[in-house]
């Protein structure tokens, strides 16, 4: 019959290193302590095998030092990068991440929000697409991209200027009509500027341009149609797109090549995010760069530094335009 073996405590762990128990307690805590201390308490943890009860030592102290990031899934290239940019940021600050992939499900989101707040989490920091949201006020929030109450700020890049730049570009490059392509929520969030922004681009360039929307879920197919119905004679009767992402501006390529057009010969593309390839290559397509390393700081410095809550509710963060291959320029 085997018997139970009880996990060391800290008491345990101070009598090893034939230390006091206090100065165990700073050791775990990141307290100074003298090194030949410091060196006795951790070959002791590592001899005892001690580890910290973090649950407990929240209840204690009302800090977990854990950072709860919800965000629809790390599969996506630009959710990955901005996903690994934010526990970088946390851990420099000593904080750890506990990561949810939402896959875009609305019950699935609240449900995270809740074990969060159940495992006593110093903060959330969101990127979600629920609509009625409800998130305890005890608890301090962070959302990318998305306005969901006055009290929760918002951290975003400049969707707008980042619309702009690509109409400016396009115009610069040569392209005489033009369209937008987008596939996204029905949520009013700050992406949803990146069209207003083109739009404005376009009509302070004169560019001649048209509009294609799909909400999420509605097959690509659609954006094929509009393709093939402008295409006569191996010609397209725009010259530019832009697509409001990367991944997007990567199907339309596919979808171009297809009908027997070049890119970026025929048809310049521009898409929307600075997607790289295997994460620090070359960009995927020409594309409008979101400051991801940024976002990630601004959403880790509005949750554990208690100086930025003067801060404006929305915080949005320049963005600049990547040469990709899929444009002239």
């Amino acid at each position: 019959m085997s018997r139970l073996v009880k996990a060391p405590t800290m008491k345990d762990v101070a009598i090893e290193a034939n230390v006091s128990l206090g100065t165990v307690s700073k050791v775990m805590n990141g307290v100074p302590v003298g090194k030949a201390y410091r060196k006795r308490v951790l070959e002791a943890v590592e001899k005892l095998g001690y580890q910290i009860n973090n649950y407990a030592q929240g209840m204690r102290t009302n800090r977990t030092n854990l950072i709860a990031v919800l965000i629809p899934n790390i599969a996506t290239p630009f959710f990955a990068a901005l996903a690994d940019q934010i526990n970088r940021a946390l851990s420099r600050q000593n904080y750890r991440m506990l990561l949810c992939c939402t896959d875009y499900d609305e019950p699935a989101e609240q449900e995270y929000i809740r074990m969060a707040q159940q495992h006593r989490v110093d903060g959330i920091i969101g990127l979600t697409y629920n609509p009625n949201l409800v998130i305890d006020e005890r608890t301090p929030f962070v959302s990318i991209d998305r306005v969901i109450h006055a009290n929760i700020p918002v951290v975003a890049s400049d969707n707008f200027a980042g619309g702009d730049l690509a109409a400016r570009k396009l115009h610069e490059f040569g392209c005489k009509k033009v369209a937008f392509f987008r596939v996204g929520s029905k949520l009013r969030n700050e992406p949803n500027k990146r069209r207003a922004g083109f739009e404005n681009g376009c009509l302070e360039t004169g560019l001649s341009y048209e509009l294609k929307i799909l909400d999420d879920g509605e097959s690509y197919e659609a954006f094929r149609e509009f393709l093939s119905e402008r295409c006569q004679d191996g010609k397209l009767s725009i010259d530019g797109i832009f697509c409001v992402t990367d991944r997007l501006a990567y199907v339309i390529v596919e979808m171009l090549t297809e009908l027997g057009l070049r890119v970026p010969e025929d048809v310049q593309v521009i898409g929307y995010d600075g997607v790289r390839r295997f994460g620090e290559l070359a960009y995927e397509c020409s594309t409008i760069v979101q400051p991801v390393h940024e976002i990630a700081e601004m959403c880790v410095d509005l949750l554990i530094n208690k100086s930025s809550f003067d801060r404006p509710s929305l915080i949005c963060l320049p963005v600049m335009y990547a040469y990709g291959g899929t444009t002239r320029g």
